[in-house]
């Protein structure tokens, strides 16, 4: 049985990710840090939740102590979890809001890989699957034919910048362990005021498909649904 850990598991695409696993028939750990919102997704989903804020260093060890007690080790690992943080005129942007977006969507990815790294070398084919963004991208933030080029968010397409290339450079070092990173697409989700024009399902396809792959697969690719993408 495949055991996977989600954070930000309790809502859009980390909870879409976590229902289709389950039908793949995967064990998934909800991992949020919403109580409420995290045990009704684990309830409803028929999964098991797992408290976890990534910006805590405490609570990430505690959750990956909680796995080690109760599953003793984990195949996948999806780092899911990120905000957006200010979009538009970045002319009022202060260190705090940048130090609140990197947190999540970079620093807390640290914290939970490293965390968890112990539970994922006791697997037999572990996966480290990073939810990055096409808004990270040079390319697609330049060409006027794509979404990502028509939005401003300074902080949040940095952070995911940084996300896909730490992914690559993980994928480097990090060996017997597959690292990739997905890029969800314009998905409609709480992040964007669900305007997004994909559903949540086509969504986590990337995601799914890094998670579900068999063993041998390659490491240090960035995947859309549509396939593998170069993200400079």
């Amino acid at each position: 049985m495949t055991i996977t850990f989600i954070t930000g598991a309790n809502k859009g695409l980390g909870r879409e990710t976590a229902r289709r696993l389950i039908e793949h028939g995967h064990t998934v750990l909800i991992g949020a840090r919403d109580r409420e919102q995290g045990e009704e997704a684990a309830a409803t989903l028929g999964a098991r939740y797992v408290p976890i804020d990534v910006t805590d260093d405490a609570s990430v060890a505690a959750a990956a102590a909680n796995v080690a007690a109760h599953e003793g080790r984990i195949d996948v690992l999806i780092n899911n979890a990120g905000v957006l943080g200010p979009a538009g005129d970045p002319s009022d942007l202060t260190a705090a809001d940048a130090h609140a977006v990197l947190d999540v969507n970079v620093i807390g990815v640290v914290r939970v890989t490293t965390a968890f790294l112990p539970l994922l070398r006791r697997s037999d084919d572990p996966v480290i699957v990073n939810v990055s963004s096409g808004m990270g991208s040079l390319a697609f933030t330049h060409d006027p034919a794509r979404p990502e080029s028509h939005v401003v968010a300074p902080l949040y397409t940095a952070s995911k910048a940084a996300l896909t290339m730490m992914t690559t450079q993980y994928a480097k070092g990090l060996k017997g362990i597959r690292v990739n990173a997905a890029d969800p697409g314009y998905t409609a989700t709480d992040l964007n005021a669900h305007r997004g024009s994909q559903t949540v399902t086509e969504g986590t396809d990337a995601i799914v498909a890094l998670a579900t792959e068999a063993p041998g697969a390659g490491t240090g690719r960035f995947l859309s649904r549509d396939g593998e993408i170069a993200w400079s």
